[in-house]
């Protein structure tokens, strides 16, 4: 049967978002300051709550078959097309959505994805239906602290004993949620002989596993969403690996691609947008400064800029299929978009950025502009999107590369 017609569609998703939402609002009609934050920076007790109330409603459009709307059906999804996505995606902007958490993001969007595409039967009913309805939260133990940007790099490695189950051994960093988490999308290494990308493998390790340490990470913004995962001798068994031995570095790119078109693309709010930058030099009466004028023009084309690409890739994406290496193209324009935003403000502050001095909204400016630097390392860093567009986007000549030798005879960082 083919899918609806997304006109007629929207109606339906707009009617069925009234029964669970209510209508947004701006900030000042509320009377509330708009969060700048780019990161959440909130106490653990907090945040548990904001997880809550995120979950509710992702279990709530999961229910009404609104979750994984471009997820072929045979594999847990709506079976819908990329236009029925951008619709969805446009009158859920007209609601007061839950304001989403880093970790509710990479379990619905990141990993339940990967589960869905590389996942057996099996997994797909045990574990990925329940990450897109948040029953269970999943981070991911991606990053090393030796490997940097380098994932294919990594060297925590796991073994595989004659019982079937394997043991892991090794450290993740900058992972999101972690200390929330249920499960963790994990990359090892399983074969140091084979060059480093063919001999890594990917497995859903239980958070609460004996061995398991997760240690939160301070940031300078004042939030600890970030943590170091220790992993010691921990047993998973064979039935939790995703794909096949040696597939990780595959499922690692899906999973990217997906996480690049979600920082790119997602509705969640991150940091400070073009309004807020605008209300701020209104409230300082800085619009008839001719420089200022000019900068907030600039940053207003680059917004619309990156929204008309946005819908572009979203529109030209294959219906379930895997992110290209387009999504860096949106990922990249966030992270300048949000470091732009962060400058600008700054400039319209002045001195007043480095201390509170109780005037509304401008303090929390320095939320924003503490956050941003990470946002360009989310993800895969600036300098690998640039490359990933520059080779795989515009045919670019590849750099060159030393390191097409198996793994165990690469130098150790």
């Amino acid at each position: 049967m083919s899918p609806p017609e997304p006109d007629v569609w929207r109606a339906q998703v707009r009617q069925w978002l009234a029964t669970v939402l209510e209508p947004a609002r701006a900030p000042e009609t509320t009377g509330q300051t708009a969060d700048l934050a780019v990161f959440h920076n909130l106490p653990e007790d907090e945040e548990r709550l904001l997880l809550e109330h995120c979950r509710a409603y992702q279990r709530a459009r999961f229910d009404a078959g609104y979750q994984a709307l471009t997820l072929p059906a045979d594999l847990g999804g709506a079976g819908l097309t990329a236009a029925h996505l951008a619709a969805f995606a446009e009158e859920e902007a007209a609601f007061d959505v839950p304001p989403s958490t880093e970790l509710i993001s990479v379990t619905v969007r990141l990993v339940a994805m990967a589960v869905s595409l590389f996942g057996t039967a099996e997994q797909r009913q045990d574990h990925a239906r329940a990450f897109l309805r948040t029953d269970l939260l999943a981070c991911q133990l991606f990053s090393e602290p030796g490997a940097g940007s380098d994932l294919a790099a990594l060297r925590t490695r796991a073994r595989q004993e004659d019982g079937g189950d394997w043991v892991i051994d090794g450290q993740k960093v900058w992972t999101s949620g972690a200390q929330f988490a249920d499960y963790g999308l994990l990359l090892a290494r399983t074969d140091p002989d084979v060059v480093k990308q063919a001999g890594i493998t990917a497995f859903l390790v239980p958070m609460d596993a004996p061995g398991v340490e997760v240690r939160p990470i301070r940031q300078m913004s004042g939030g600890s969403s970030f943590n170091e995962v220790f992993l010691s001798g921990v047993r998973v068994p064979d039935r939790l690996r995703i794909g096949r031995p040696g597939q990780g570095w595959e499922v690692a790119t899906a999973t990217l691609g997906f996480e690049r078109t979600a920082s790119g693309s997602g509705n969640r709010r991150k940091g400070g947008t073009f309004t807020d930058v605008l209300a701020l030099a209104r409230s300082l009466d800085r619009t008839d400064d001719p420089l200022v004028r000019q900068r907030l023009a600039d940053l207003y084309v680059r917004t619309a800029l990156r929204a008309a690409t946005v819908d572009r890739v979203a529109r030209t994406n294959a219906s379930g299929g895997r992110p290209g290496p387009e999504a860096s193209l949106t990922k990249l324009m966030a992270s300048d978009l949000l470091t732009r935003t962060g400058q600008i403000a700054a400039e319209l502050m002045g001195a007043r950025i480095c201390a509170d001095t109780g005037e509304p909204g401008t303090f929390a400016w320095t939320h924003h502009l503490l956050g941003a630097p990470g946002y360009r390392l989310a993800g895969g860093t600036d300098q690998i999107q640039r490359n990933l567009i520059g080779e795989r986007v515009l045919g670019l000549p590849p750099e060159p590369r030393v390191d097409r030798v198996p793994f165990s005879r690469l130098p150790s960082k």
